[in-house]
């Protein structure tokens, strides 16, 4: 199964970096947190990367151009033609299509410019900007056996706020925000049949209402809910708080080794 990263939109709510690099470029812990994504999956033993860009695409690209070379033993020999040789590299087995899927093509329109590096086969379909700790070998076995056309992983995302319980106008305590206060939440990490492509009419189509709707009111999308970690990274305060967890070690997302 290949992995599908939507890594084209502009991230204008974390302007502050954005405006010089693609959000899934912006760093935690000194690396892309596209990475980090693709490293969560390449754990679970998934390494083909299908990576719809669009905003400053260019540095996605060169990244990658740069990345196997950057992680290996280089001898580099001006006396000869072959200038250079790899010696040992420690990157990981990965094949990653970077595609230019247009500067504002709504996310359905990505996906659908990219089907021909798909195949026919199930795929993953993500964001480049949210890191979780959810059982992809899980979500894998559900998504086989419910049937369904289109699998989607359900959070309850963190409230930053507390929570007033409320009787008659009297506030009557303070408290931490639960589950029982929240509604579940698309949280990406999607499992799609290629089928699924042809509810996208075209690059104004925004994924995440006509398709996934139309696929509900069918039947044909199921959840996986996730209880555990999750979290997007829309805002300079969510990546100080993903920067904080990778230093700490205990990064809920790490689940590979050094």
């Amino acid at each position: 199964m290949k992995v599908v990263i939507l890594a084209g939109g502009f991230g204008t709510r974390i302007s502050e970096e954005s405006h010089l690099r693609p959000k899934p470029m912006i760093e935690i812990g000194g690396m892309p947190i596209l990475w980090h994504v693709m490293k969560y999956y390449s754990s679970f033993g998934y390494n083909e990367f299908v990576i719809c860009a669009g905003y400053k695409q260019s540095v996605i690209k060169e990244w990658f151009a740069d990345y196997y070379i950057n992680r290996s033993d280089v001898t580099f020999d001006f006396t000869t033609k072959e200038k250079i040789t790899v010696h040992t590299t420690f990157s990981e087995p990965w094949r990653v299509t970077v595609v230019d899927t247009g500067l504002h093509t709504m996310t359905g329109g990505r996906i659908k410019r990219v089907r021909r590096y798909i195949g026919k086969e199930p795929f993953f379909l993500t964001y480049g900007d949210g890191v979780s700790n959810v059982d992809i070998a899980k979500e894998v076995d559900f998504h086989h056996t419910h049937g369904k056309l289109a699998t989607m992983t359900a959070v309850h995302p963190d409230s930053r706020f507390g929570v007033l319980d409320i009787q008659k106008n009297q506030i009557m305590a303070f408290r931490e925000k639960s589950e029982a206060d929240a509604g579940w939440i698309n949280g990406g990490f999607m499992i799609l049949e290629p089928s699924v492509i042809d509810y996208i009419k075209d690059d104004a189509t925004v994924f995440e209402r006509e398709p996934l709707e139309k696929l509900s009111a069918e039947g044909e999308l199921m959840a996986f809910r996730h209880r555990g970690f999750w979290q997007c990274m829309d805002t300079m305060r969510d990546k100080e708080k993903l920067e904080g967890l990778w230093a700490s070690g205990k990064a809920p997302w790490k689940r590979w080794e050094d």
